[in-house]
């Protein structure tokens, strides 16, 4: 392991990397050496993504996934584990948005999937990716969160709900395993980042007056290589 390379020989997923955070964060994780198996939905920007990394000499993996597919995780894990022996980081990035709106007139549709996206994904990845993360040196899980999953505002009840269970999910992981692998789990408010998601939340916002997801990625990035205790937390 290198100081320009502190990653090398790593393997890493990140989910819902094809634009935003997740794209940062795979691009982040590349650059310090890891090998990124980046997802998502979109195919092209997948391969934007990918044609990014190589262009930088780093190294990546597309996975096309629809997370709301009931067996799309365990697909990818089976995927994964038949070319890697472990997985060392796992990002959990992708979300999805519902409308925003009184909690009453909260569209079951569209709260539905972001149940699946955000919270039954989550689960179906802790499961399907649980034994490469113990068989890894030091496996890191990090779930990327939303202030409102903590702190409940008016109007983002659907989300926030779903983030609130996120965590939630995630912090009994970190109990579970913490005594008895390796593995680590941090949970991170990305706070207001300048990504397609807070355009469509906050449609009059300046985007120049938030930051950009490198500064996210980057953080990520120094959290993994320099190591941070179990059930850590903090806002970026």
């Amino acid at each position: 392991m290198s100081e320009d390379m502190p990653l090398a020989g790593k393997t890493a997923l990140v989910t819902g990397s094809s634009k935003g955070i997740g794209a940062a964060t795979a691009e982040a994780l590349a650059r310090a050496g890891a090998h990124v198996v980046i997802t998502g939905r979109d195919v092209r920007s997948l391969e934007r993504v990918e044609d990014a990394i190589h262009a930088f000499g780093g190294s990546a993996t597309i996975a096309p996934v629809d997370l709301t597919e009931t067996d799309a995780v365990p697909r990818l894990a089976v995927a994964i584990a038949g070319r890697w022996d472990t997985l060392d980081i796992l990002v959990i990035n992708a979300a999805f948005l519902p409308p925003l709106g009184p909690v009453v007139h909260i569209d079951g549709k569209q709260f539905n999937q972001a149940i699946t996206v955000n919270l039954l994904a989550t689960q179906a990845l802790l499961a399907s990716f649980d034994p490469l993360l113990k068989r890894a040196p030091a496996a890191r899980v990090i779930g990327l969160t939303s202030s409102v999953g903590a702190e409940p505002r008016a109007y983002w009840g659907a989300y926030g709900a779903t983030k609130a269970a996120f965590e939630t999910l995630l912090d009994s992981y970190a109990q579970e395993v913490g005594g008895i692998s390796k593995v680590r789990t941090a949970i991170i408010d990305p706070g207001a980042t300048r990504t397609q998601m807070r355009a469509r939340a906050y449609p009059g916002e300046d985007p120049n007056t938030v930051k950009e997801p490198s500064v996210v990625a980057d953080r990520i990035v120094s959290l993994v290589v320099n190591d941070f205790e179990n059930r850590h937390r903090e806002r970026v």
